[in-house]
C-alpha cells in the first residue's frame, strides 16, 4: 500500500496517515501542537523582552542596545543595506521587530490566522539571520535559521489542534458560510 493510500482525512480537519481512529491517525492531528507552543511562546518572550524587560534594547545605549547590535553586525552582514535602513531610526525598527514577533507569537500560540502569523514569522527570522547572524560560522551556530526553518511546517499545515482558526472553520461550516464561494 503507498502512502497516498494510507493518507486520510479525519473529520474533514486534517490529513493523517493510518488506519481513520487508529491511535497514529489521531495524534497526528496535534504533531504541530508543540511547535506551534515553543514558537509562540519564544516569540512572545523575545517581543516583550525588547519592549519591557530589557531596558537598553531600546536606548541606543549598553552593550544589549539594538544601536550597539547594528553597528557591529554592519560589515559581516549578507545585506547590509538592511542594517543601513535599520539604522536610520533604530528605536522605531526596533519597536517594530518587537510587535512583529508579538504578533506571530501570539497567532502561532493561540492558532489565529496561524500561516499569516507564521509568514511573519519566517520573515523576521529571515531577516535577523541575513543580518545579525549571518556572522556565525559554522552557519549552523546561528539561531535564526533554525527558528526560520521551524516556522515551514506552520505555513504549509497551519493549525489543527486547540486553534482559533480551526474553531471559526468548524463554526463556519456548521452555519453554511465560506469566505470564498
Amino acid at each position: 500500500m503507498s502512502l497516498a493510500d494510507q493518507t486520510r482525512t479525519v473529520g474533514g480537519d486534517v490529513p493523517v496517515s493510518g488506519p481513520p481512529g487508529s491511535l497514529r491517525a489521531r495524534m497526528s492531528k496535534y504533531a504541530l501542537l508543540p511547535l506551534r507552543l515553543f514558537l509562540g511562546a519564544t516569540f512572545i518572550y523575545a517581543g516583550l523582552d525588547k519592549l519591557v524587560l530589557n531596558k537598553e534594547f531600546l536606548s541606543g545605549k549598553g552593550g544589549d542596545s539594538l544601536t550597539t547590535v547594528l553597528e557591529s553586525s554592519h560589515d559581516a552582514a549578507a545585506i547590509p543595506a538592511m542594517i543601513d535602513l535599520a539604522q536610520q531610526n533604530p528605536k522605531a525598527f526596533g519597536i517594530a521587530i518587537a510587535a512583529g514577533e508579538i504578533a506571530a507569537g501570539l497567532g502561532a500560540l493561540v492558532g489565529l490566522w496561524t500561516r499569516l502569523a507564521a509568514i511573519g514569522g519566517m520573515l523576521i527570522s529571515l531577516s535577523l539571520w541575513l543580518t545579525v547572524s549571518w556572522q556565525s560560522d559554522p552557519y549552523y551556530y546561528g539561531n535564526d535559521l533554525p527558528y526560520m526553518m521551524a516556522w515551514v511546517p506552520l505555513i504549509f499545515a497551519g493549525a489543527s489542534a486547540f486553534s482559533l482558526d480551526m474553531a471559526f472553520s468548524r463554526r463556519r461550516r456548521r452555519k453554511g458560510r465560506h469566505i470564498f464561494g
